[in-house]
């Protein structure tokens, strides 16, 4: 999954960083620091949906549904339109639980010293670019769906809690895996809605 995050950032994360701080008139680099910690997020609720709703079929539905890759040419216009978006979703229409965005802009908050409100406008601005680039992944790469799949479990264990702790809690004030595990858990618990 890091693998993933490192090559979306390397190809988009400039771009998308500066048309968030444009827009949200906040710090360029606080923003290209913040998404890496957010994209995990999104990631976990794509493997608990493969695991809780219907394997890789689950996972192709939603791409097919929210991946579209071609928004990947148009950032700017992407960004700007999600931003104005006044029902913009940060729990992703449940695909981070019921209070899942409103949890982890809290969490990243404090520990990025941001106002969560900014977060939780960025988490739905965010979510289709990370989509679309899973989709592009998936339809130009050699592994398909099933490569999307294995990459949504970059341990192979299943444990999608231990895969993203310490994305989430790097510098937090603890990174013990049980304290991971407590805010991921309550982050996570929810994703079970179906879209």
């Amino acid at each position: 999954m890091a693998n993933f995050i490192d090559d979306f950032m390397l190809t988009y994360g400039s771009e998308v960083s500066r048309q968030l701080s444009s827009n949200l008139n906040v710090d360029q680099g606080t923003v290209q620091k913040l998404i890496p910690e957010l994209a995990p997020l999104i990631l976990g609720g794509l493997k608990k949906q493969k695991d809780e709703q219907g394997g890789d079929a689950r996972v192709n539905h939603i791409l097919n549904k929210y991946g579209d890759s071609s928004v990947l040419g148009n950032i700017k216009d992407l960004i700007s339109g999600k931003l104005s978006d006044s029902s913009a979703d940060a729990n992703l229409g449940g695909l981070l639980g019921d209070k899942g965005g409103m949890t982890a802009a809290g969490a990243l908050g404090k520990k990025m010293n941001i106002d969560p409100s900014i977060i939780m406008k960025i988490i739905p601005a965010l979510a289709p670019l990370v989509l679309a680039a899973l989709t592009k992944k998936r339809d130009t790469g050699k592994a398909g769906i099933g490569g999307i799949g294995s990459l949504l479990d970059a341990s192979g264990d299943g444990k999608i809690l231990d895969d993203i702790a310490g994305f989430i809690l790097k510098g937090a004030g603890g990174t013990s895996a049980g304290m991971g595990k407590n805010i991921l858990g309550s982050i996570l618990g929810g994703m079970t809605k179906k879209h």
